[in-house]
């Protein structure tokens, strides 16, 4: 079984993919203390180095067939050479960068948001590219949404893979399947069972299925500027790193448009956000997989963090096939 190192793991959502794909994952990092507890109550064979990435050596991470994760490259400059690389937000992306060339593993993939491929950064997304091929692997990049793979979400993520440049492997992206799921697929059975947070974002206890409540409260002037309702046959909308981006529940009609970058809900109908659960479930995490906090904010927001389980998973198996057809 291949032993992975995991990076910027979050709840591990990726992890969770690549270990059902039959990967082991034997070393995380995750910085963010909110999240800490909930990653070890769901991968207790992992070894979690809690804390910031900066601070440990790579003597202290273990030896392994790949990396994964998701470094942040935000602060990659578009003039200049890999300036971004010293910018402080920048870092984090060299500390993936360090551990890699350290490690020389068989394999990295690394995910990061759509908006990267925006004209402004074509020169950033070079940089990257550069800088994963000078440390010694074929990089292979591409644009994928993961509801064209099982994933009941319009998700747009770009994935970076690469393999050491001694193995000759010329990777493929997996191809989109035929079939699309949709939020009945996922979440129909969940209709009428979830309940509101107290205060608006504190936890409710009087819960049968772990993490089914919702948000309360209102909703911003951004929010109301366009349509946040998908309807049951239809995928959701991008699951987003917080409770006040959730999408509305598809019991409800789409909301109804005013004017420019102005919409309502429909008087008569009820709306409100989908659930913690809900959510979980559109990302591919498995109901027996709970997430712990103290305010329901930070549930919405490890999910929307994360990799999509069944995303990954596809992503997973798409490596394996290659690494074994070469050996």
């Amino acid at each position: 079984m291949m032993k992975v190192v995991s990076l910027f793991s979050g709840a591990g959502g990726l992890d969770l993919g690549f270990s059902q794909a039959g990967f082991r994952i034997v070393y995380a990092n995750e910085h963010d203390k909110d999240i800490w507890a909930t990653y070890r109550l769901n991968h207790p064979a992992t070894q979690l180095e809690a804390g910031s990435i900066v601070n440990i050596p790579e003597s202290e991470i273990p030896d392994c067939d790949g990396i994964i994760g998701g470094p942040p490259c935000q602060s990659w400059s578009e003039g200049g050479a890999r300036r971004g690389i010293n910018d402080h937000r920048g870092q984090l992306f060299f500390e993936f960068i360090r551990v890699l060339r350290a490690k020389q593993p068989k394999f990295f993939l690394a995910e990061n948001v759509s908006g990267m491929l925006a004209p402004r950064h074509r020169e950033a997304l070079e940089n990257i590219k550069q800088t994963f091929t000078d440390s010694g692997y074929d990089v292979f990049f591409k644009l994928l949404n993961a509801s064209h793979y099982g994933v009941s979400q319009d998700r747009e993520r770009v994935i970076f893979i690469g393999f050491r440049k001694d193995l000759g492997i010329r990777y493929t992206f997996p191809a989109p399947f035929a079939e699309r799921r949709c939020l009945r697929d996922v979440i129909g059975d969940l209709a009428n069972s979830a309940r509101p947070a107290h205060s608006k974002s504190k936890p409710n206890i009087d819960l049968v299925i772990p993490n089914h409540e919702y948000m309360t409260g209102g909703f911003s002037s951004i929010y109301m500027s366009r349509n946040r309702v998908r309807a049951w046959d239809e995928p959701s909308f991008t699951i987003q790193a917080g409770g006040r981006h959730a999408p509305i529940h598809p019991d409800a009609p789409k909301m109804e448009k005013l004017g420019q970058d102005a919409f309502r809900f429909v008087p008569g109908y009820e709306y409100r956000r989908l659930s913690v659960r809900e959510c979980a479930r559109i990302q591919g995490f498995p109901d027996d997989f709970v997430f712990l906090y103290n305010d329901v904010n930070q549930g919405y927001k490890m999910i929307g963090n994360a990799v999509a389980v069944g995303f990954a998973k596809v992503l997973a198996e798409s490596v394996q096939m290659h690494l074994t057809q070469r050996d």
